[in-house]
């Protein structure tokens, strides 16, 4: 069972940064993305960044605010978003999710499809 755990979200003002922890369970995170979904009340779930474990290729999404930055500690199997100068807009609950990437694929897109989700945390910005 592959298991996907998010931390770190909260409530915090407006320009406050947060980073967000996505720590899982696969034996073999070289053959996975990792990528950064987040879901506002009352819209679509939408897909922020993804991190190929193998390659260290990043991808950041049209939706990916400029503020928002994805990195990985392979010792740690831990993936992280730090998000900088938050706004109201930012609240959500933020999910991370696992795609199988065989060898060779060194790229990776944030889709629904992901074969492997987090339960979410939440993250609220307000004064």
């Amino acid at each position: 069972q592959v298991q996907l755990v998010e931390s770190g979200g909260g409530l915090v003002q407006p320009g406050s940064s947060l980073r967000l922890s996505c720590t899982t369970s696969l034996l073999t995170f070289d053959n996975y993305a990792i990528g950064w979904f987040r879901q506002a009340p009352g819209k679509a779930r939408e897909g922020l960044s993804c991190i190929t474990f193998r390659y260290d290729t990043k991808y950041y999404s049209p939706s990916n605010p400029g503020r928002f930055t994805i990195s990985k500690d392979n010792s740690e199997n831990t993936v992280y978003l730090q998000m900088n100068d938050l706004k109201p807009e930012d609240t959500a609950v933020y999910y991370c999710a696992a795609d199988y990437t065989p060898y060779g694929v060194r790229g990776c897109i944030p889709k629904e499809n992901y074969d492997f989700w987090g339960q979410g945390t939440q993250v609220t910005v307000s004064s």
